[in-house]
């Protein structure tokens, strides 16, 4: 098994300790930064497989070290997975805007956290194999998928929409966007999603937190994201994508 480099980022040393005591061992290597600077710093000497960020420290908070790093053409695709006690869905979105992959509350349980770093580094394995040359023989995936006048491209994580042109899609937005297009027409409850998008065993993970990124996501691509054409709810069972021009877009 090949051990994976974990950055915690985080100002209360305590805090950064005890993650470090738990994740610690033959699957995990951890470093440590306590400011938001220092972190930068760090993996951009070494690039980490994950990133653990705490939002509210002094100086540089984790929105705008979370936002450098996706500016970062070298760390652009690496999971970021952010500690907060803050637990507000506004304050959540503004995570997952900066770039967040994904969103753990304090005080958080340790067992919880690993179970999340363990889902955030398979999907982005996955990520990085979709798109590497394919050996002969392989699985070979399509390297555009269209609806209407949405295309997705899956080399370059870009959505083409019919409003805003190409956009440049966060990781845990491709993941998710890609799934739904895949399956078309096909409703998928959130508990469906954070399975077979995400990876999270059952009960690690919170409905609510799909429900902020299909909000995030239509914030991005919809025209009017309070009257979606293209990611639509289906009260009482989910989400689907349709053709737009088939719903009156």
């Amino acid at each position: 098994m090949d051990t994976k480099n974990i950055l915690i980022i985080e100002d209360d040393n305590i805090v950064a300790k005890t993650i470090e005591r738990c994740l610690r061992g033959d699957e995990f290597r951890i470093r440590i930064a306590n400011s938001g600077v220092e972190g930068l710093k760090a993996a951009r000497r070494n690039p980490p497989d994950i990133i653990i960020l705490d939002v509210v420290m002094p100086g540089m908070d984790g929105y705008a070290v979370c936002e450098d790093i996706r500016a970062d053409p070298v760390l652009n695709k690496m999971p970021i997975l952010f500690l907060t006690a803050r637990t507000k869905d506004e304050e959540k979105i503004r995570g997952f805007q900066a770039g967040g992959d994904d969103y753990l509350s304090k005080p958080f349980n340790l067992d919880e956290l690993t179970l999340r770093i363990r889902a955030l580094l398979r999907r982005s394995e996955w990520s990085r194999d979709q798109i590497a040359p394919q050996a002969e023989g392989e699985k070979k995936y399509s390297t555009v998928l269209t609806i209407g006048a949405y295309t997705l491209n899956t080399e370059t994580f870009e959505l083409t929409t019919p409003h805003y042109g190409n956009i440049r899609l966060t990781p845990v937005q491709y993941d998710l966007l890609y799934h739904l297009m895949s399956h078309a027409g096909e409703i998928f409850s959130p508990v469906r999603l954070l399975d077979e998008v995400w990876d999270y065993p059952s009960d690690s993970g919170s409905p609510d937190l799909v429900r902020v990124h299909i909000k995030n996501l239509r914030e991005r691509i919809e025209k009017n994201p309070r009257s979606p054409r293209f990611i639509l709810t289906i009260s009482g069972y989910g989400y689907k994508v349709a053709d737009p021009t088939e719903t009156g877009d």
